[in-house]
């Protein structure tokens, strides 16, 4: 991995992270019968709410991470990674951030979810620590829920 730099998204990185998130799911159309939730969302206001976290390689988004504080945890919303990036350490770096920030919020627990047809994110999960919780069909989407502990 190169050296990738961490920070807060711009509203100029807009463009970037759409892209970025399209097509890091574009490929899950099929399994699941429509797009992906994170296709679907308004990256502009999430930028804006400082929840969005961009990994950096050079002066490009190589990947993004959607999170933000809950009452009893850190919740991630959404891990994106450019395929071509994929499996280059990138979206563990950005996981390490997210454990990094809950902590110094004073959380000990970060909570997840994914699609159940996106199997390659449940081994991603689970190889990191991520424990499975429950599963449940939620806003039209079949999803597994998963639980950290960060203390």
């Amino acid at each position: 991995m190169t050296d990738i730099r961490i920070r807060p998204a711009q509203p100029e990185d807009h463009e970037a992270i759409v892209a970025c998130v399209n097509t890091a799911y574009q490929g899950y159309i099929e399994d699941i019968g429509e797009k992906p939730a994170p296709m679907l969302d308004d990256y502009a206001s999430l930028i804006r709410a400082e929840a969005v976290t961009v990994a950096i390689d050079g002066d490009d988004v190589a990947g993004l991470i959607v999170m933000w504080a809950r009452p009893d945890h850190w919740y991630v919303d959404n891990v994106a990674v450019w395929p071509k990036r994929q499996g280059t350490g990138i979206g563990s770096v950005l996981l390490a951030r997210a454990e990094e920030v809950a902590r110094t919020a004073g959380f000990s627990e970060i909570r997840l979810n994914t699609n159940e047809a996106m199997t390659a994110n449940t081994t991603y999960y689970e190889h990191r620590g991520y424990v499975e919780t429950h599963r449940s069909f939620e806003a039209g989407y079949n999803r597994i829920y998963y639980s950290s502990d960060i203390s």
